[in-house]
């Protein structure tokens, strides 16, 4: 069986993370190794990993509270060689095939840089379902600069694409997830997406409806990147790419990167991006935001 190793980033997370660290320990059909940080916990969550340290193959330490982007990109620094890597966040709940699915998928890349993610279930506190997160990405390099739609909870990388994430620690880091997906994306690595959802990711607070724009507008919000985002932020993660990652992109991509790039110095280029195909996305409510910042210079 392949080795998984699932790094999870905690903090106050005694509510929900028992149910967490039990559905990860289920998982069938691979080998799991499970690395903890805790980001600075005020609650029982270091009890928790206490506990969960002695009756299981978890591995945890604590660090001083810098968030959940640099401690996730912390964690993959500090992490043993694996065949597979998965993020895994404190309070959500994996079906018991979801890594078993993901290497499956992956297991034909190997000597190439691959990523599997996958749709999500949206569930309430007690795991009750409640709707679906339904994305259609285009899993274009162009499409990842504008549409930030990735949850880190479902990705699972190879080794392969781990070596070149960490060739280079990026100065902005908005989170962790969209960073490796566009890196994912800019250097051509092979991405599969998994239409079929493998966790239930748990809503927190407030009465639920059930109604698909709800759990769209919850999943926005947990990501945090579709609804409250930095004013330059897709074009300060474009030149963080450029800087890192520019010489090991293909031509096409280079292209792409650069163009977008440019924009923010040239009028005529930034007015070109209003209608440059190659930046389309699938969520029209997000590529209208983009353009509206496109205009106003802050995209």
């Amino acid at each position: 069986m392949k080795k998984v190793t699932i790094l999870l980033s905690s903090y106050n997370g005694e509510t929900y993370l028992d149910e967490q660290l039990e559905s990860i320990v289920a998982q069938k059909g691979v080998l799991t190794d499970i690395l903890v940080r805790d980001d600075g916990s005020s609650d029982h969550t270091c009890d928790i990993l206490d506990q969960w340290q002695q009756k299981s193959n978890l591995r945890w330490y604590r660090g001083e509270n810098i968030g959940p982007a640099r401690s996730f990109m912390e964690l993959l620094h500090h992490a043993e060689d694996s065949c597979y890597y998965a993020f895994s966040d404190q309070d959500d709940y994996w079906l018991s095939d979801k890594l078993k699915v993901a290497v499956d998928k992956l297991e034909s890349y190997e000597t190439r840089p691959a990523l599997y993610f996958c749709q999500t279930e949206l569930v309430d506190k007690n795991l009750n379902r409640v709707g679906s997160v339904i994305i259609h990405p285009r899993l274009t390099f162009g499409e990842s600069l504008v549409y930030q739609f990735i949850g880190g909870c479902t990705m699972v990388m190879n080794r392969a694409l781990r070596d070149m994430v960490l060739k280079y620690e990026p100065q902005y880091l908005s989170m962790h997830d969209v960073w490796i997906y566009d890196v994912a994306q800019a250097i051509g690595a092979d991405v599969v997406f998994d239409h079929i959802p493998h966790i239930l990711y748990r809503q927190h607070g407030g009465n639920v409806t059930g109604q698909s724009t709800s759990a769209m507008t919850e999943w926005k919000h947990r990501t945090g990147r579709l609804v409250k985002r930095d004013l330059h932020s897709r074009s300060k993660l474009a030149q963080e790419i450029y800087t890192g990652y520019f010489d090991m992109m293909p031509e096409e991509n280079q292209c792409i990167l650069s163009d977008f790039i440019a924009g923010k110095d040239h009028l005529r280029q930034r007015l070109s991006l209003l209608r440059d195909r190659r930046f389309r996305c699938s969520d029209k409510e997000t590529y209208h935001n983009f353009q509206l910042a496109v205009l106003m210079n802050i995209y």
